[in-house]
This record gives structure tokens, C-alpha cells and sequence, in this order.
């Protein structure tokens, strides 16, 4: 089945919101979606329910909290009375209770590895799960940009997400992929539970992509394109079963649907990240 396991999620991030493209998804068998609160000028939840609300029970719904409207465009903040707040309006705006809700980029917030952070990282994650308990998602989780603070602020007693969102791909840089390995562990969290994310650094139409062949990752590469290519691999930087993945465009989509079909190369893959290892190594402090 298209769109089935290895699977696609479908962000938010950059998106117009069309309703187009939602219905394209569906027919895609992309039945995921993932948004946040800050997502389109902190509009995004009304948005959807405005052009899609009739849609949206055909989908998983997942959404962020912590960032929070204010100067300059927006703050973040980790106060977990601001955090339940935001979650039961997420539920309002979208006129249903999200499927999974996660605590977004707490790293932000939490530069310095002191018993303060771990505190306030403790009490984040307890009010996602109280969320959960009092019926506003179904589950919570944990999306992080930069998961190397987080390593050294958790511990047994720290609330443990359902899901871990890291960022995925070919341009992301050996540091992250190895924290995001460790908070893996450490969560003791399987491969079912990780989505990846931005797993084109940014952009499928990055000049970075005309001058790099990714499909030396995939068995019988040939048979894909590049973008192709790229995107298969994700699922394998670090390992994650889902991948979100942002664009307007029902076609662009598809062709990313297309690709979950590639069966890549295991030790290419490992190969690779001892390059990346020992370009780290190489590199002046």
C-alpha cells in the first residue's frame, strides 16, 4: 500500500494551507499530518479548521506547543501552566483533540545543563502527560531541532514521550545524528517511535542536490531521481520509520511516495557516517 510503512508525514511548516493539498495527500494514501502553533503567523490551527475541518478527522493529527505569540514574531517559554493552556486551545482551534501534541524545540529554552533545566524540562514533559490524562491528545511527544542539551537533562525520572521527532537527512551533521542516537537510547525508544524531519536541509530544489548523487545510497538507484533518493534516505539518518516532509505541491508529494518503494544500502549508510565522523574529527575547534 502506498504511503504505508515506511511512512510520510506531511508538514506544515512552509505551507499555504490549500485544501488542494490535502486531498491530494489523502489520495496519495498520506494520511498524517503535522502542524504547530507558530505555524503560518500562529494561525495555522484556525486555518486548517476554517478550509479542512471536514478533512481533518480523515487524518493523525500531530501539532507543537511552546512557542508562544510576542516581540519580534514570537517567544519561547516552557512554563507548564503556558504549555496546558496552549494545548486545550490547539484542541479548540482545530475543533478536535490532536492525536499526538509535542513539547517543540525545548532545547531553546534550556542552554545551560543545570538542575534547573532538568527541572524545567521535567515539569514541560509532566504537562504534556497530564494533557494526555485529562483527554486533550491522545499522546505526547518530543520534536527537537538540536537534542544535544537534552542528553544531560533527562533521567528515569524525567516523563518519557511517545514519539521523538529529529531532524533527518544527508545534510544533517554527524553531532546531531549521534545525539539524537543517545536520546534514543536513553528514552528507550524504538525506530516505530522517531519521525525525522526537514530532510532536504530546507529545500528539495537546493543547488546542494544537483552536485550530490544520493542515489549510491539505494540499491538499484537508477530507477529514482535524486530528490528521490535523498528523501529514502532520510529514513536511515538516524533510523526513523516517519519522515515529515513539507510542500504545496500534490505532485512533489507523490513523487516522494514513490520513492518509499527504494531499499538502500546499509553499508553505504554506515560508511557515510564514518566519513562524517572523521570530517568532524578533522575540523578545527
Amino acid at each position: 500500500m502506498r504511503g504505508s510503512d515506511p511512512r510520510i508525514v506531511l508538514g506544515l511548516h512552509r505551507s499555504r494551507h490549500e485544501r488542494r493539498l490535502l486531498t491530494g495527500a489523502l489520495d496519495l494514501g498520506v494520511t498524517a499530518l503535522d502542524t504547530s502553533t507558530n505555524y503560518l503567523g500562529f494561525r495555522s490551527h484556525q486555518v486548517l479548521a476554517r478550509t479542512a475541518g471536514d478533512l481533518l478527522p480523515k487524518f493523525t493529527l500531530s501539532t507543537k506547543v511552546g512557542y508562544f505569540p510576542g516581540r519580534d514574531g514570537g517567544e519561547h517559554c516552557l512554563n507548564p501552566v503556558r504549555l496546558r493552556a496552549a494545548v486545550e486551545r490547539a484542541a479548540d482551534d482545530l475543533g478536535r483533540e490532536p492525536d499526538l501534541v509535542f513539547l517543540h524545540n525545548p532545547e531553546h529554552s534550556l542552554r545551560e545543563t543545570t538542575s534547573h533545566g532538568r527541572d524545567m524540562l521535567a515539569q514541560a514533559c509532566a504537562a504534556l502527560d497530564n494533557s494526555v490524562a485529562k483527554g486533550l491528545c491522545a499522546a505526547w511527544g518530543v520534536a527537537s531541532w538540536d537534542p544535544s542539551p537534552l542528553l544531560d537533562l533527562i533521567d528515569p525520572t524525567t516523563p518519557r514521550p511517545s514519539v521523538l521527532m529529529v531532524r533527518a537527512g544527508l545534510l544533517v551533521e554527524i553531532g546531531i545524528l549521534d545525539a539524537a542516537d543517545a536520546l534514543i537510547k536513553a528514552w528507550d525508544l524504538g525506530n516505530r517511535t522517531v519521525w525525522g524531519m526537514s530532510p532536504f536541509g530546507g529545500s528539495a530544489g537546493a543547488p546542494v542536490w544537483a552536485r550530490i548523487d544520493p542515489r549510491v545510497f539505494l540499491r538499484d538507484g537508477s530507477r529514482f531521481s535524486r530528490v528521490q533518493a535523498a528523501f529514502r534516505t532520510a529514513y536511515h539518518l538516524p533510523r526513523v520509520d516517519s519522515v515529515a516532509v513539507g510542500t504545496d505541491d500534490p505532485a512533489h508529494l507523490g513523487e516522494l511516495v514513490d520513492a518509499l518503494v527504494g531499499e538502500f544500502e546499509e553499508r553505504t549508510i554506515h560508511e557515510y557516517r564514518g566519513l562524517l565522523r572523521g570530517r568532524s574529527r578533522d575540523q578545527p575547534v
